[in-house]
């Protein structure tokens, strides 16, 4: 478990930080990037959590959490024999949002344009979640073109953007009030 006794160390005050295995490295490292959007995300969906239902509420804590989880795999390169097994995220994370997303999406009304987001406030929130999901998703793609990074990180990623994509409909009445593009209307 993590205890902090302290909150600013002073030690990144040249622009360096900490890895999860100590390592230093530059604020602006591709890996703290990656890590640093996925908390981004987490900020995001703190707010959506504000205008959700209990149902939804239970449902955005457990992915806040498993996003920590995410942090923390994406903050400690991966090494051979570590002293201390680091955390990682797993595949039952992975396959619980599929799950869930199959279970959403059963109960919305069909899709019949691209969506614009808005709607309700939670819905609004759970879409800018969604995008900045993506950016992180894109992050962790770029992280792992130079580094070794697990293939889950990016497929939790991008379960997850599909999962904050159909709770922003179901925040719309089951996609009922869903805001639907309308291609071309402003000409």
């Amino acid at each position: 478990m993590v205890k902090l006794t302290k909150i600013y160390t002073r030690g990144g005050d040249k622009g360096q930080t900490s890895l999860g295995n100590s390592a230093r490295v530059p604020k602006n490292d591709r890996r703290v990037a990656a890590y640093g959007t996925v908390d981004e995300v987490n900020s995001i969906i703190g707010v959506a959590r504000l205008n959700v239902s209990d149902e939804v509420d239970i449902a955005l804590a457990r992915i806040q959490n498993d996003l920590f989880d995410l942090g923390a795999d994406l903050c400690t390169p991966e090494a051979e024999n570590p002293k201390y097994p680091p955390l990682r995220i797993s595949k039952s994370q992975i396959v619980r949002l599929e799950l869930e997303i199959d279970e959403i999406n059963r109960h919305l009304s069909p899709l019949n344009s691209f969506i614009l987001p808005g709607g309700t406030p939670a819905s609004a929130y759970l879409h800018l979640a969604r995008t900045v999901a993506r950016r992180a998703e894109r992050d962790i793609v770029e992280l792992s073109q130079n580094e070794n990074v697990s293939d889950l990180c990016t497929q939790y990623m991008n379960r997850l953007s599909d999962y904050l994509f159909v709770l922003a409909r179901k925040c719309n009445s089951d996609g009922v009030s869903d805001v639907l593009w309308v291609p071309g209307a402003n000409r």
